[in-house]
């Protein structure tokens, strides 16, 4: 148990935890695909250096989605190479295999792929069913491996779904059995509109791991509308998780979720962590300065809880 320094918790570390995470920062791509103003790409830039600077070591930059369907990303080709000297993973979203040319044009070395664990949210996000969007995905991912390039699988709707309800534990164990299958490299388990709770967490991992699903494969992404985000996080580092998907100041939500609210802040998530005794190589103090001048240019305030307590933002 150590003495805390100003602005940074005592930390008391409690067992059967890992002694590091690396954080999958999403705040450059899922946080501002979901501003209805399109933030300047120059500005774009800029908060991905300047969250590189933190210490984050992966930093999703962009997605090369059609700019019809996602217009606040629309500017992925001048973007990119406007952060590509970074000295980080800068991983990228794309849909189809046009998405997947437009990356592997530019030098893009981790790429990600968006499926959906229910029928609805398929229909509404890809227009497609479960099965057909995994088949979209197919000759995205092995054309993507057989250039080396790193293959993350987002599955969405994980916990909950805005028009199913409840999502059946064995419903998300088959999607993710098909994306590793098919050759991803990392699975991300999304709570999309944040109605998980700590118990079901764990039968979900608990349900992968008897399904041959390595935990060391999975990475965890969890919205905050119940405010259940840092404890669902803890019951994941619990089952042996150590990437956590969070977003700088607690920006995003998902366009086509309606009452998905803002991703976990990654601020939040490190003051935890460090309390907890569990590395992250992030610099608080420069990471908190960051998401205060994101937020200002967004012209409101965080709504990291930590965000406004280490800078005194007024809510």
């Amino acid at each position: 148990m150590n003495t805390p320094e100003p602005g940074l918790p005592m930390v008391v570390p409690a067992a059967g935890l890992p002694a590091r995470v690396r954080i999958h920062e999403v705040g450059a791509r899922d946080g501002l695909q979901n501003e209805k103003a399109t933030v300047p790409t120059a500005v774009k830039a800029e908060f991905v250096r300047r969250l590189a600077a933190t210490g984050l070591t992966t930093i999703e930059a962009t997605s090369f989605v059609h700019p019809k369907w996602v217009p606040q990303l629309a500017d992925a080709e001048e973007l990119y190479p406007a952060v590509a000297d970074l000295p980080v993973e800068l991983p990228v979203l794309v849909p189809n295999e046009r998405g997947l040319d437009r990356a592997l044009a530019l030098g893009a070395r981790r790429v990600a792929v968006f499926a959906s664990a229910t029928e609805s949210f398929a229909r509404a996000n890809l227009n497609r069913t479960v099965d057909e969007a995994l088949a979209m995905f197919e000759p995205v991912v092995s054309r993507a491996k057989a250039a080396d390039v790193h293959v993350r699988g987002y599955l969405s709707m994980c916990f909950g779904d805005p028009w199913e309800g409840a999502v059946p534990v064995p419903q998300v164990v088959r999607v993710c059995r098909a994306l590793l299958d098919m050759g991803c490299d990392e699975l991300s388990l999304g709570d999309t509109i944040g109605v998980a709770t700590p118990g079901h967490v764990t039968a979900l991992l608990t349900a992968l791991t008897e399904a041959d699903v390595p935990v060391s494969a999975l990475g965890v992404h969890f919205h905050d509308t119940y405010g259940q985000a840092l404890s669902n996080t803890l019951a994941a580092l619990q089952r042996g998780v150590t990437t956590v998907d969070a977003s700088a100041g607690g920006l995003g939500g998902c366009p086509y979720a309606k009452s998905a609210t803002g991703n976990l802040a990654t601020e939040d998530l490190v003051w935890m962590l460090r309390g907890l005794g569990i590395d992250t190589g992030v610099d608080l103090g420069r990471l908190v300065a960051t998401s205060v001048w994101m937020a200002a240019h967004l012209g409101r305030t965080s709504p990291s809880r930590t965000v406004r307590a280490l800078s005194h933002q007024e809510s």
